[in-house]
């Protein structure tokens, strides 16, 4: 069963590698692969600890800081949002920032 979820993990990962490689066009569909790169690794990490029975304190340690990643990328995105008016790529300049 732990062979299982963990394999399950680790494809939810390499897809979301995989979403976020191919997808340069939006910043938001960027994030949001990489807000499922890091659920994946949370539910590895979840199986983990309880296949050795260890506490569950580093659990709660990880989701204060991916809250945290994800109030910072979401910040982000909305300031580009109202400086550029959109998240295209390849709307952005780097002469412009």
């Amino acid at each position: 069963m732990f062979m299982l979820l963990m394999m399950l993990s680790f494809f939810m990962f390499f897809s979301g590698c995989v979403v976020f490689v191919s997808n340069l066009k939006h910043l938001l569909l960027m994030l949001l692969s990489l807000e499922f790169m890091v659920l994946s690794l949370f539910m590895f990490l979840l199986v983990y600890l309880n296949l050795f029975f260890v506490e569950q304190y580093f659990c709660m340690f990880y989701l204060v800081f991916t809250v945290c990643e994800g109030a910072l990328g979401l910040s982000i995105l909305v300031s580009l949002i109202r400086t550029h008016g959109n998240d295209y790529f390849q709307s952005f300049s780097i002469l412009q920032c």
